[in-house]
């Protein structure tokens, strides 16, 4: 999905989403140790669905490992980043924490986005995705 229909969703204030935010895909070919060996492809890729390069920052951390690559960040850290995102830059007034979605290995494939300007939908997915959590549900 492309940034500007994201946030041309957000601007509009009558529009809710779920967005499946694709964190093993960035992690398989973008958010690499050594950021120079990705292909310009694949990053613009990522910046066309971020909607700016800002996922530079979000994905590395300022402090560079012994070979001077800068370090990647968690995945919950890349995606509350996203999350401030459609907050602050798409305007979505409700944006729970993301469903973090697993696979049978037990490692995050994606996460499952919510986003509205609606306070009660904000209010029945936080609760929704709050009782899977609380379950252990993946």
């Amino acid at each position: 999905m492309d940034w500007k229909v994201i946030q041309a969703a957000g601007e509009m204030k009558s529009l809710e989403i779920f967005l499946n935010f694709p964190v093993a895909d960035m992690n398989r070919n973008v958010l690499w140790r050594d950021a120079s060996e990705v292909s310009p492809e694949q990053a613009k890729r990522l910046t066309d669905f971020w909607g700016d390069e800002s996922w530079k920052e979000a994905g590395y951390s300022g402090e560079g490992d012994l070979f001077g690559h800068p370090e990647k960040q968690p995945n919950e850290v890349i995606a509350q980043a996203f999350r401030e995102r459609l907050k602050n830059v798409a305007s979505f007034k409700y944006v729970p924490d993301p469903m973090p979605m697993r696979n049978s290995r037990e490692a995050i494939i994606y996460y499952l986005f919510f986003a509205s300007p609606n306070p009660v939908a904000g209010k029945i997915v936080t609760d929704i995705f709050d009782s899977y959590r609380s379950q252990g549900i993946r």
